[in-house]
């Protein structure tokens, strides 16, 4: 069909969907990959299509996390950046849909996925990681990205290959690996300076202090204290 990427990973797939019909959308989100066996012949085969057909796949993993019950609530950084219509909004949503019974399935989901991104990646399939800020809204373009980065550690993988996942994967997919993604003499000098090891502790990734974009040097605080209490206006 010519996908040649699945965004959101394999939460979107619905051929494993019980309740799937022809020529309808299936009712209920990620219906089929609570019951999946994620080590079971069906998923291998799939992941085995992917990886020879070259299609990549997109985590997501800070969007269904915003679903998931007991997980950690967004924090007074990107809670201060909303507006009071879009934090209320936020906060609302995000509660009841966790105090729906639904709440339990989105934790197997975030789990599973998890699990298929490790088993997708070790076959030689190539992972890249993304935020989508939409849905109920609480998850904000930058802080997702970076949340992204630490829920993929906590998958299992290494700050490392994390971070790998998260710049010159992303480059080599869109093919411009021969000007970003990777830190080399010729290359655009798009980066961030942080504060910290990130390789050592994925947390340090939220330390920025200094963002570089054409050869001009930002400073992140100042930047985000111009759009406090805006997001979602704008």
């Amino acid at each position: 069909m010519g996908i040649d990427n699945l965004e959101h990973g394999f939460a979107v797939d619905t051929e494993f969907n019980s309740l799937k019909k022809p020529d309808l959308c299936p009712p209920g989100a990620f219906v089929g990959l609570t019951d999946i066996d994620v080590s079971g012949l069906e998923i291998r085969r799939l992941i085995h299509l992917l990886v020879r057909k070259h299609v990549a796949i997109t985590s997501t993993l800070a969007v269904f996390e915003q679903y998931v019950s007991g997980r950690p609530d967004p924090s007074d950084s990107v809670l201060g950046l909303m507006s009071s219509v879009s934090r209320s909004s936020c906060l609302g949503q995000r509660d009841d849909l966790r105090r729906e019974q639904s709440s339990n399935q989105f934790g197997v989901v975030l789990k599973k996925e998890m699990l298929l991104e490790r088993a997708f990646v070790k076959a030689g399939g190539l992972l890249m990681t993304g935020a989508d800020p939409t849905g109920n809204g609480c998850v904000l373009a930058g802080f997702g990205d970076l949340r992204g980065l630490e829920l993929l550690v906590e998958a299992g993988f290494t700050p490392t290959e994390v971070i790998q996942i998260a710049t010159s994967n992303g480059a080599k997919f869109l093919g411009v690996s021969d000007k970003i993604g990777t830190l080399e003499p010729g290359k655009v000098a798009d980066l961030v300076v942080v504060r910290g090891d990130p390789t050592k502790d994925i947390r340090d990734i939220e330390n920025t202090e200094t963002t570089f974009k054409d050869g001009l040097g930002h400073d992140p605080a100042k930047l985000l204290q111009q759009v406090k209490s805006n997001v979602g206006f704008h």
